[in-house]
């Protein structure tokens, strides 16, 4: 995916388990149950980002269901495809696969993968769809769309989407309507903005197809939040340097692969960050927030995508029906606790940040981390590395009280694999649930909380996140959901 100018533009700052939540252990890779199937389109070799985004992927392989990789072409590549950049990547995957599985089971074998390779047409967007327009990489998304698997299926566009608009348009021409609807119904689709001009032509002729999407110009997207210079924050994960030291340089064949920055880094990532198990994200709920950002279900007016920003020059239209995009997380900057919570550390006044790319650059320090930390496992033994800690609550992660009533939170069962100290933060996530009503924690480090019900007039939800950080090198976290349903007092 390559974003002309993007330099400029980065210049500026479903029903869950009621039982107890717990995240996955280390040495315990995602269950079937819990992987998402995956089907990715990139335009790989418009622009670095897509290699970058693909070692990344590679390294969560054993978190996923990998159905299909297939090349296709964008508005910045419009009459080539590089399947075999795909491989040459795999390739390297391959070479570090058997020490991976010395850290968490399940990563898939190269040759799996390779085999899941294809290419669509190298023509640009609607020229590549209609009537003899099918292509192996369209050909395989219309076999996984139609497979026997009752999970849904995310198709993630790193570039243009006609390879998914040439399968729908198969589909609709040879599957009876009743069919085709539980087929679309199991469809969740996730465009780094539209690279082409099928994507449009998608959303308005399937209008109940899952789509998230920040249509418009990049200036507008929530996924530039994964790269996006912001004044006021540390900016050190997404700078050269870091990269070079915990990505690229003595890490092996595979971090070797990454290639250097050139418009901005990973734009395509966030497509799939939301989908890892890591107790924050809920991937069939973008309204609740998470690594990939957070996205509401509305139609979006034509001034607020951005309709003169830079697009590459795909036509923006006003949204005909309601998509998943942009949804605006409020958050106050704090600095660290380092004596207690009247005397914190740094002399920084607090901050307010506001806007879509936030939903997704709060979490920016832990998936860093967590990339740096599936990188070392490349080539350190399992003693040599850090692995995520488990958290665990002592009670369900939905809760239902009464106004007036008190709300107790605990995860101090929680556990580390490596054996390391736990920090601990829990906060209220406001934008997630109804209540808009602040319940302020009383401090950080606090395993366990107390804390009283607001009044209300009628049910409302608050999410409450604990995120569970160890202290190892470099420090990871996961996180646990607990949604309270707040109702009236009787």
């Amino acid at each position: 995916m390559h974003k002309l100018a993007l330099a400029f533009l980065l210049g500026g700052a479903t029903c869950a388990s009621a039982g107890t939540a717990a995240a996955e252990p280390a040495r315990h890779g995602a269950s079937q149950e819990s992987r998402q199937r995956l089907f990715v389109l990139t335009d790989i070799e418009a622009d670095p980002d897509d290699a970058q985004s693909l070692v990344r992927l590679l390294l969560y392989a054993n978190q996923f269901d990998i159905e299909g990789l297939v090349a296709t072409t964008s508005v910045h590549l419009k009459d080539s495809v590089h399947p075999e950049s795909i491989r040459t990547l795999i390739q390297r995957y391959g070479q570090v696969q058997p020490n991976l599985l010395k850290h968490e089971p399940g990563y898939p074998a190269a040759a799996r993968l390779l085999s899941r390779v294809s290419q669509a047409l190298p023509v640009y967007g609607m020229a590549g769809v209609g009537d003899g327009k099918d292509s192996p990489g369209s050909d395989v998304l219309v076999r996984a769309i139609k497979a026997d698997d009752r999970r849904p299926l995310w198709i993630t566009a790193w570039g243009g989407t006609n390879a998914l608009a040439q399968a729908l348009y198969r589909l609709k021409q040879t599957t009876p309507a009743a069919q085709l609807d539980g087929l679309l119904g199991r469809l969740r689709v996730y465009a780094i903005s539209d690279q082409d001009d099928s994507g449009a032509w998608i959303r308005k002729n399937f209008p109940s197809l899952f789509y998230i999407v920040s249509p418009g110009g990049y200036g507008n997207a929530t996924w530039l939040g994964i790269s996006a210079v912001v004044e006021g924050i540390d900016n050190t994960r997404v700078g050269n340097a870091w990269i070079a030291s915990h990505i690229q340089q003595g890490q092996g064949p595979l971090g070797a692969a990454y290639p250097d920055v050139a418009w901005g880094m990973e734009g395509d990532t966030p497509s799939f960050l939301g989908l890892i198990p890591n107790g924050l994200n809920v991937p069939d709920r973008p309204d609740w927030g998470g690594w990939g950002g957070r996205y509401l279900h509305r139609t979006p007016s034509l001034e607020e995508t951005d309709p003169k920003g830079f697009n590459g020059g795909v036509p923006v239209a006003a949204e005909t029906r309601p998509i998943w995009t942009n949804a605006s997380d409020t958050i106050i900057s704090r600095a660290p606790m380092e004596y207690n919570r009247f005397h914190r550390g740094g002399k920084s006044e607090p901050k307010e940040f506001a806007g879509p790319q936030v939903s997704l650059w709060r979490w920016r320090d832990d998936f860093q981390n967590d990339f740096a930390a599936r990188m070392r496992w490349t080539t350190q033994s399992y003693a040599n590395a850090n692995h995520p800690p488990k958290p665990v609550l002592a009670h369900a992660d939905r809760l239902t009280v009464q106004a007036g009533a008190p709300v107790r939170l605990d995860a101090s069962r929680s556990t580390d694999p490596d054996g390391d100290s736990l920090s601990y933060h829990w906060f209220q996530y406001g934008e997630a649930g109804t209540l808009k009503t602040a319940m302020p924690i009383p401090a950080d480090n606090l395993a366990r909380l107390s804390l009283v019900a607001p009044e209300v007039s009628k049910p409302e939800t608050v999410h409450f996140i604990v995120r569970v950080t160890d202290k190892g090198s470099p420090a990871l976290t996961r996180y646990q959901r607990v949604v309270v349903t707040v109702v009236p007092r009787n």
